[in-house]
């Protein structure tokens, strides 16, 4: 597939949505790419490392794979702040770790063009953590947003994303979903631009530094800038359409679910006034007043939270007060909306027969006794012989922290060993908590034993502070470095471990003195090692290492 990314100008060519936010990065001459593996974003620094390792990109194109997102943001921000198109990618959780920086960069602005590519995952179907919506980011931190519904519209949103990144001075997000990142349709290409720009820092301060009173003015600012483009740009975007007909109910989409729109009236046989959003901040509200003011009731088809929802109904009230707002009474706030969903409210609003029976379909289903199946580590995983000797080994009422990775599969059966499962780093701290409040408490050293598991990439990505944290404050937890050579479960991406930079020697900088390499096969070693470290008063860490065996 990425020989059809790098096809000529001209050419059709059937692209996943991932694959055409690479190709439009490409036509829009980017130069800086920089991200950390997240499904369902990983398949675009995935590619662009290949391009990168190959050499397919322009010389004067660079792509990395970062620490984490928000070194990862910052990072492209730098190649912006020198005059080069930069672009980032992250799933949704790591916007959440990139959002400390975000917000105060898009009250400074940016130099060259910056775009911000977040994939949320709605239904968790990669995401174990929560069911994150990163449009509440959007308008927190006023950063202009855009929603693709096709990978057509991927490609040509990301340029579009570009060109008003440099007329603003602004970073720009692109906000798609799983189902946009992995529908497959046939994309027209464009010409590829070589990046020519050279890069250059020339000092601002009063660009680049956010410091009283100068960031009160850099809000106003930034307050004014997002009303010009929703005046200048937003409004008057071919995004932003109406598709009209003569009907008293009509409907408003973005992303994928503008897609269930359009099926759920062709499955109907109706033709009903329908408004699809391609910009979702700020949002075309002449336009969407226009729309409404003449009808009886509008359904707002989003995933997740109702902000669009929310939006109508306050514009509603000045142009059209009467107007009956339907969302989320009639479609679901939890997990994907999928078209059914959509067919059975329209149906609803129109009372309009449906063809097929839905409801009758699900219930059939249902009955259907398919045999259960939990997730298993791959047959030879080293991580299978951690958890078969903890097992064994550890004591009763033993607590285990996790976090993500491929090691979050512990949780299930035959292992259940995962207490507590948030985010990356996490576990560490929480572990930390847990043993100070029990001291603290009881006024005696806890005798209940906590052991916490990182992987390697997550242990350079937010694992180091929190350990640092623990030998400063002094807890004893036993942390079990995950090391298995690669960033496996978003797709073996290459980490800081594979260089010459060592775990072992990163733990015993932070200050640990009990730190141990052993490799999880060597059963006798491991169980003596673990015994050894559960009966240490300082925190004490081993490394076990072994590669994945798809490496």
């Amino acid at each position: 597939m990425q020989k059809e990314i790098l096809k000529k100008k001209g050419e059709k060519v059937v692209l996943l949505g991932n694959e055409a936010l690479i190709r439009g990065a490409l036509e829009s001459g980017v130069q800086f790419i920089s991200t950390y593996p997240g499904t369902p974003a990983s398949e675009i620094g995935n590619i662009f490392h290949q391009f990168f390792q190959s050499r397919k990109l322009d010389k004067n194109t660079y792509f990395e794979f970062s620490v984490n997102e928000k070194i990862a943001l910052e990072a492209a921000a730098g190649a912006s702040f020198s005059g080069l198109r930069s672009l980032v990618a992250m799933k949704n959780f790591g916007l959440n770790v990139a959002s400390d920086f975000l917000y105060p960069l898009v009250y400074s602005g940016v130099k060259g063009g910056l775009v911000l590519v977040v994939a949320d995952d709605p239904s968790c179907w990669s995401s174990a953590q929560s069911e994150d919506n990163s449009r509440g980011h959007v308008l927190k931190a006023h950063i202009p947003t855009l929603e693709p519904s096709t990978p057509q519209e991927c490609k040509e949103f990301i340029k579009l994303a570009f060109n008003l990144s440099e007329e603003f001075k602004i970073p720009v997000m692109i906000r798609e979903t799983t189902r946009v990142a992995f529908q497959a349709d046939t994309v027209v290409l464009g010409e590829i631009k070589k990046g020519g720009g050279r890069a250059q820092f020339i000092k601002n301060p009063d660009q680049f530094v956010t410091m009283p009173p100068r960031v009160l003015e850099m809000h106003r600012e930034l307050l004014n800038k997002i009303k010009i483009i929703r005046e200048k740009i937003s409004e008057n975007s071919p995004l932003n359409f109406i598709e009209k007909h003569p009907a008293k109910i009509g409907l408003i989409a973005s992303g994928a679910c503008y897609l269930y729109a359009k099926e759920s009236l062709k499955e109907l046989d109706l033709k009903l006034p329908l408004l699809k959003l391609g910009f979702f901040y700020p949002l075309p509200e002449k336009k969407i007043r226009n729309f409404i003011k003449n009808l009886d009731q509008v359904l707002v088809i989003e995933e997740l939270e109702p902000y669009l929802e929310k939006e109508v109904e306050r514009l509603a009230k000045e142009a059209n007060p009467e107007l009956k707002v339907n969302g989320k009474n009639l479609l679901p706030e939890v997990g994907e909306i999928k078209p059914e969903d959509v067919i059975l409210a329209v149906s609803k609003l129109t009372d309009k027969k449906i063809k097929f029976d839905f409801k009758k379909h699900k219930k059939d289903f249902q009955k259907i006794n398919l045999p259960k199946r939990e997730p298993r580590f791959c047959p030879g995983c080293p991580y299978n012989f951690v958890y078969s000797i903890l097992r064994r080994v550890a004591p009763q009422n033993t607590i285990f922290g996790g976090e993500i990775g491929c090691y979050m599969l512990a949780h299930y059966p035959p292992y259940e060993t995962q207490d507590y499962l948030y985010c990356m780093g996490s576990d560490i701290s929480i572990a930390h908590g847990i043993k100070k409040s029990i001291e603290q408490s009881t006024g005696e050293i806890s005798k209940q034993k906590i052991i916490a598991f990182v992987g390697d990439s997550s242990f350079f990505h937010a694992g180091i502070p929190p350990l640092i944290n623990c030998v400063f404050n002094k807890s004893n937890p036993l942390i079990i470095v995950m090391d298995n050579g690669t960033t496996a479960m978003t797709g073996h991406q290459p980490n800081p471990g594979m260089t010459e930079l060592r775990i072992e020697e990163i733990v015993q900088a932070c200050g640990v003195k009990n730190v141990k390499i052993v490799d999880p096969a060597n059963i006798k070693e491991f169980e003596k090692t673990v015994k050894d470290f559960l009966g240490k008063k300082e925190v004490s860490v081993i490394i076990s290492r072994r590669p994945c065996i798809f490496c």
